[in-house]
């Protein structure tokens, strides 16, 4: 019997079924961006005809990392840095999860930056939602490693002598094979580009701007904004990677410019993910690791019985 059997169910469902019934408080401060993101989320989950049984949301520590409180689905929350390392084994052990994984800049990009390299590299079939908002939010208003060069905060005082990193090029060059940027400003969007990287079968990184009125008031609130698809000032191919890599430059050349670029970028739908690469090479059970816990008839492997001994 499988612990799993809402998953695969085929009914309606209604955005509202991913408001928890006794709906938190939110902490976010009024204006933040990160009501964007929850909103987006919970309009694209039933567009895909994914129920909050067929959810898992991870977090990390941070102002993002209250999504999941907010999100009716599977939920856990991680230490700083640390929800891509989770969400990678949730997934593997439960392919038909639908796996969401959420970090702020300074989570995603700086404390666990190595993680979003390596799943990136690795294609890990999973959404991965960085709120940026160019600053440490929940901590009180320190540079980042999103924050433009020249930024003043409590670490930086004088201003930053960093120029800040390019996360869009920063994946591409990872590995990734679906990248996108949309801001909270811009719902109908965000929306869409959220349920394209869940049907994505690969890891899909979304770059979300997310104002922040309380800690970083000097930023912009990332309006107006250009929709680089729908704009006739721009156009490239999103599976051509030498394309995608300058259109990404150019993105992140002007937004501290005060030019706000938004879209698709980078789509590979034929690289395998890393869930189908492990199932090539006979490493990926076709029982599920999670539902074999449930399984009294399942048979378990063990390491020694798989190596060869040393000689």
């Amino acid at each position: 019997m499988s612990a799993f059997n809402a998953i695969g169910e085929e009914r309606e469902i209604d955005r509202d079924e991913f408001t928890p019934g006794v709906e938190p408080q939110p902490t976010w401060c009024p204006g933040c961006g990160d009501f964007g993101v929850l909103k987006a989320l919970k309009q694209a989950l039933p567009e895909v005809g994914k129920t909050p049984e067929e959810v898992l949301t991870v977090t990390g520590i941070g102002c993002s990392g209250k999504l999941n409180s907010y999100l009716d689905t599977y939920g856990f929350h991680t230490i700083h840095g640390r929800s891509l390392p989770v969400a990678r084994a949730a997934k593997l052990a439960n392919p038909e999860l639908e796996v969401i994984a959420a970090g702020g800049d300074g989570d995603g990009y700086g404390i666990g930056g190595n993680h979003f390299i390596h799943s990136a590299r690795e294609n890990h079939d999973m959404t991965y939602i960085v709120f940026n908002n160019e600053i440490f939010g929940l901590t009180k208003g320190q540079t980042s490693p999103t924050s433009p060069k020249g930024h003043k905060s409590k670490t930086q005082p004088s201003g930053s002598a960093k120029t800040p990193i390019r996360p869009l090029s920063m994946s591409l060059n990872a590995g990734a094979s679906y990248v996108a940027r949309t801001a909270a400003v811009n719902p109908n969007q965000a929306k869409e580009i959220i349920k394209e990287a869940i049907e994505h079968d690969g890891f899909a990184h979304i770059d979300f701007l997310t104002q922040c009125p309380t800690w970083n008031k000097d930023a912009r609130q990332y309006v107006p904004y250009v929709d680089v698809q729908e704009s006739d000032d721009y156009d490239f191919d999103v599976t051509d990677r030498a394309e995608a890599a300058e259109m990404m430059r150019e993105t992140e050349d002007v937004l501290n410019e005060g030019t706000v670029l938004t879209g698709r970028y980078y789509v590979d739908e034929d690289r395998p993910s890393y869930q189908q690469e492990k199932h090539a090479v006979g490493e990926m059970p076709d029982q599920p690791l999670a539902e074999r816990y449930f399984d009294d008839d399942a048979e378990w492997e063990r390491s020694y019985d798989l190596l060869e001994r040393h000689t």
